[in-house]
């Protein structure tokens, strides 16, 4: 690892807290709440936390803070698990969950209770949110915020048995009604929910909110460097009073960085849920959404991601990433790493008229122009091929350098041929191009001629029906998350499918990947883009492919 490339301003506070303590042993944590599938924000938190943990020998504990029954489960919970270790990382020890320490977080709450620093409130949360003001306006004191200790703590366990209905008692936190911070303006410490938790059953009816759990878990876990993106900064303060309020043993130090915030892409897990409940996509690994499981569908990999998460950075700048940076890190890696491959997504037939019908030869083409140990394939030469509808043109076009009636052009790794005439349907539909092909140009320059345009294909006789699918910017603004009605700059052509072929001759190759779940099969189709094989929706007899990215690199041209 490149030290220097890791290197940031948190950096620089581990380098300092381990000059002032040499016996520091650096233990950070990453603690995702299991309500929604990881997105690539999450990854930059992940890459952080992991790879400073690896620089400076220490540890981190994958965490899940999961304190509301009625938004988490068990399936997000794995598949938070197989994001990670999909991206190359391993948590220290054991997963843990702030579940675990339920009676221990219980405890400190009674502690709170007994030094007069919590009380039993019976306000509704209409009523706490009027109640605790606004920015320019100070809060109001709970008619319920007076209750002597020994009443409190009668009513927090009554609290516990379950012997209030939901909404009708909450602990909350005596601190200052007037203070300029609305999070210390008494929150709530714990709720009410008669809901069934994927950890702990039944067992409970009182659940710690996020801001009181995650503290103490952490203190619990001897966190020393809590990371956190700068939303949590007022938060700290709360964070702060709560250990010193408790008889914690163990005092984490919370630092804040800049959250990632990318073009023409939603990273709210609520919003997120939104647009799959509303059926705009079709789940949480839709490859239009920018969750890690959307990505890799889309035909990201791991390495791609830690690459984007590394060029951004961390600091406590808030901006707005170009969507342009994250395809650069995957067409670079993809131009050294994709299959060359030939497809069709819009067929029309060239009949070459001057080759024997039975004509049949095999050309042997290289898997990757620049890197021979990739190997070799065999494509089909026949008189019969597609092409791309989009290679020919009827009218006349003097910028148009590809086929044309009386002009020539070169099939990729095979012959020239030249465009004679054309046939129609009944509705006036080009069904075939009758051209002529050049036997002695295969190998060859033409004499006394310029090279003419290069064009791909596929024989007849070697063509594998396909699905494909092309994905766009699922948002027509660069910054919906600002927008509240983002529903409404949703991108009607985000995905359009095209039905094509492939080279038949690679079907083994990918029959083998379609037996394995959630592998990656990469393939440049020439001239069209970066594809990967959908492992979800192939079968053996019907492939589907996903483009990843476009072959041109808006941003290295922009850069």
């Amino acid at each position: 690892m490149n030290n220097k490339k890791y290197h940031n301003f948190i950096c620089q506070i581990i380098d300092q807290d381990l000059n002032k303590n040499k016996n520091l042993s650096f233990h950070t944590r990453f603690p995702p709440e299991p309500n929604g599938h990881l997105h690539i924000g999450h990854a930059k938190s992940i890459c952080l936390n992991f790879e400073l943990a690896y620089l400076y020998k220490g540890r981190c504990n994958l965490r899940f803070d999961d304190t509301n029954p009625l938004k988490e489960n068990i399936k997000y919970i794995n598949s938070i698990k197989y994001d990670i270790s999909w991206l190359g990382y391993k948590w220290y020890g054991n997963v843990h969950y702030s579940s675990e320490y339920f009676f221990k977080l219980y405890q400190y709450a009674k502690q709170l209770i007994y030094q007069g620093l919590a009380y039993v409130d019976h306000l509704t949360k209409e009523q706490i949110r009027e109640y605790r003001g606004t920015l320019n306006t100070p809060g109001r004191n709970s008619p319920y915020r007076d209750r002597t200790i020994q009443e409190n703590i009668k009513l927090f366990k009554k609290m516990k048995k379950g012997e209030y209905n939901e909404g009708e008692a909450c602990l909350r936190a005596k601190i200052d009604m007037n203070s300029s911070f609305i999070i210390m303006r008494d929150p709530v410490l714990y709720r009410i929910l008669f809901a069934h938790h994927h950890q702990t059953k039944d067992d409970w009816y009182i659940y710690p909110t996020y801001d009181f759990a995650h503290c103490l878990s952490d203190s619990i876990e001897k966190i020393t460097h809590s990371l956190c993106t700068l939303e949590f900064q007022d938060n700290k303060r709360l964070y702060n009073w709560i250990l010193e309020n408790t008889n914690v043993k163990h005092y984490p130090k919370q630092y804040e960085f800049s959250r990632l915030n990318l073009e023409f892409s939603i990273l709210s897990k609520r919003k997120l849920k939104i647009l799959i409940d509303d059926n705009i996509v079709e789940g949480w690994n839709d490859p239009r959404i920018s969750t890690i499981s959307g990505l890799r569908r889309k035909g990201y990999t791991p390495s791609s991601i830690k690459h984007f998460c590394q060029k951004i950075g961390i600091t406590k700048q808030n901006n707005l990433i170009e969507y342009s940076l994250l395809e650069h890190c995957i067409r670079k890696e993809l131009n050294q790493t994709a299959i060359r491959s030939m497809a069709i997504l819009e067929p029309i037939k060239i009949i070459l008229y001057n080759l024997d019908k039975n004509h049949k030869e095999i050309l042997i083409v290289p898997n990757h122009p620049n890197n021979p140990d990739m190997g070799t394939h065999e494509i089909l030469f026949t008189n019969i091929i597609y092409i791309e509808r989009s290679d020919f043109k009827e009218e006349y076009d003097k910028k148009y350098k590809r086929l044309r009636i009386g002009e020539e052009i070169r099939l990729r790794y095979a012959y020239i041929i030249k465009a004679e005439k054309i046939e129609k349907d009944k509705f006036n539909n080009i069904i075939n191009i009758i051209c002529y092909c050049d036997t002695n140009s295969l190998g060859k320059k033409p004499k006394n001629k310029k090279n003419p345009a290069v064009i791909h294909w596929i024989s007849i006789h070697n063509a594998l029906p396909a699905e494909f699918r092309l994905y766009d910017q699922l948002f027509n603004i660069k910054n919906p998350e600002q927008q509240t009605n983002f529903l409404s700059y949703i991108n009607p052509k985000s995905l359009i499918k095209k039905y094509g072929f492939i080279e038949k001759k690679l079907e083994k190759m990918i029959y083998k990947y379609i037996m394995n779940y959630n592998d990656q099969l990469h393939f440049q189709f020439e001239r069209i883009g970066y594809f990967c094989l959908d492992y979800i929706d192939s079968k053996k007899n019907y492939l589907v492919f996903n483009r990843t990215v476009h072959l041109r690199d808006v941003w290295n041209v922009k850069k």
